[in-house]
Parts: C-alpha cells; structure tokens; sequence
C-alpha cells in the first residue's frame, strides 16, 4: 500500500464511455480512489451500490469518488447502467495502475493461491497527495467509512 503524505501517482485509463481520464483531472478536489476486485460479484456489488447511494453526500463534500478494476470498458458500462452508477469507473486492463497504487497482489482462497486485487481505498487531497490509506476494506462498510473521513 502506498504511504500517506506521498504524492498519489498520475495515471490516465478509460472510463465506462470509453472517455480517457486522468487523476491529474480531478486536481482542486477530493478523490476517494477505490480498487476492487470484479464488476458484477457481491462484494464489489454492494459497495459500489453504497457508494452510489452515498454519491450526493459526497459531492456536497467537494469529493469525487473514482472506482478502479482490470475489467474492460464494456463491462463497467453494463455494471453502470444496471445499478445506476453515478461515478466514474476506470479500466485498467494492463494492471498499471493497480501496480502502481500496490493492490495487485497475491491472494489466497481455500488454499488456493493467485494474483488478484486487495480491496483498497484512498482518499487523495486536492493537491493530489494521500491523505489517507485503506487496506483490505470490507466492502459493505468502506463507502460510509470513507464519507466519514471526509467530515
């Protein structure tokens, strides 16, 4: 996981329209930048869902929130459009990004062991550093977590 105070690494990746977008964008606000496994799971489901509900308490705090997995553009779209997505989801397909933010990681399940993404969260100040770091979120609980910290 990246360290708090550090400067959060600029990466440009296509949304769900296919629209390129960069951190650098976002620049003057409040980015709670969240990596997640898989578009369409329960897990991922659920706190992309919280998110969305909690989108307006958000925005009226000066923050952006920008979701970030390996699935491709097409699948973000259709995740957008069947639970009504009101924030940007990013592709990275090459795993650039969930390198760069340290959340491609090994896992393992029911001993099983392979590569995948830590369910991670950051809250990037409007100069773009960290501000806060979390690791291993759960992902039910990480949306109101991450609204608080914004209080």
């Amino acid at each position: 996981m990246l360290e708090v105070g550090t400067l959060a690494p600029d990466f440009s990746l296509p949304d769900q329209n296919g629209e390129v977008r960069s951190l650098s964008d976002y620049r003057g606000q409040k980015v709670v930048l969240y990596f997640y496994p898989r578009d369409n799971t329960a897990g991922c489901t659920k706190q992309a869902c919280a998110f969305g509900d909690l989108y307006p308490q958000f925005t009226e705090r000066g923050a952006v929130v920008i979701g970030v997995s390996k699935d491709s553009v097409a699948s973000h779209k259709r995740f957008e459009q069947k639970y009504g997505l009101p924030f940007v989801l990013l592709s990275d397909t090459n795993k650039e990004v969930l390198q760069a933010y340290d959340v491609w990681k090994e896992k393992k399940l029911y001993g099983k062991v392979s590569m995948g993404v830590v369910r991670t969260t950051y809250l990037i100040d409007e100069n773009g550093t960290i501000a806060k770091a979390f690791g291993k979120v759960k992902a039910a609980d990480n949306p109101a977590q991450m609204l608080g910290e914004l209080a």
